[in-house]
């Protein structure tokens, strides 16, 4: 099975930060004959404050979405929040993302699935590995075999994140798809004063360590300069070091 790699910026901030994030997606395509799934928000509805910065909204970031797969030929996934999103966002997106926090919401997991688009779940921060085959159950009863999961750690106290990687192993028993977020699981929740804080220091050694325990992808959230991010800055990689952390990956 090749690996998958989902790579881009937290949220779109505006189309140049999307266009420059391609362009280097592109270029490892290229030199490495993979296919990275290009990854960005159109909203983030889960935001710690009501003040912080969510995105350009459905009808705008989808069209930047898309003027992304038009001119570089990139797969693309993004997440949703609402029912009402999935249609739209099925036309132009080849993965549906459901984020974390969402990932019981029956009604959720429908419409994506409905759309029959690739649905990645991701899985919750206060689930196990096995409880995972509940949404796995709900897209493949809606008619939709294709379903991947994603794993991003479990609240280990207040504002901390541990990742348990036997949860690889029990959701590989479910599909045939487990992506580690390698990104989100170095979160610190609302532990930055009203903001996310992380430690992107933490980001390789969690990809190599789910390698170990048979993840088959890697989500990573780049951006060229992660601490003039608008979302996710502590926990970003550095865009520039995406190429060799993914090398021993492949």
């Amino acid at each position: 099975m090749n690996t998958t790699i989902i790579a881009g910026p937290c949220v779109i901030e505006n189309y140049e930060l999307l266009d420059i994030v391609a362009q280097e997606l592109v270029r490892l395509n290229d030199k490495y004959n993979i296919d990275i799934i290009f990854k960005a928000s159109f909203d983030k509805a889960n935001r710690t404050s009501i003040n912080s910065f969510r995105g350009p909204g459905l009808e705008k970031g989808l069209q930047m979405l898309q003027d992304i797969k038009s001119k570089y030929a990139l797969r693309l996934l993004t997440d949703i929040h609402e029912t009402y999103q999935a249609n739209p966002v099925g036309e132009v997106v080849d993965v549906i993302q459901i984020p974390a926090f969402l990932c019981r919401q029956t009604d959720l997991l429908v419409a994506a699935a409905k759309t029959g688009k690739i649905v990645n779940i991701k899985k919750a921060q206060f689930l196990s590995g096995t409880d995972m085959q509940f949404p796995v159950q709900k897209v493949r009863e809606s008619g939709n075999n294709n379903v991947w999961l994603t794993e991003r750690g479990n609240m280990y106290g207040y504002n901390n994140l541990v990742v348990d990687f036997r949860n690889i192993a029990d959701m590989k028993k479910y599909t045939d798809t487990v992506i580690m977020d390698c990104t989100h699981s170095v979160q610190r929740p609302g532990a930055a004063g009203g903001k996310t804080g992380g430690n992107r220091e933490f980001v390789p050694a969690m990809a190599l360590a789910a390698k170990a325990f048979g993840a088959t992808g890697y989500f990573f959230e780049v951006h060229p300069e992660p601490e003039c991010a608008l979302s996710d800055g502590p926990n970003m990689l550095y865009l520039k070091d995406l190429e060799k952390t993914i090398i021993p990956l492949l």
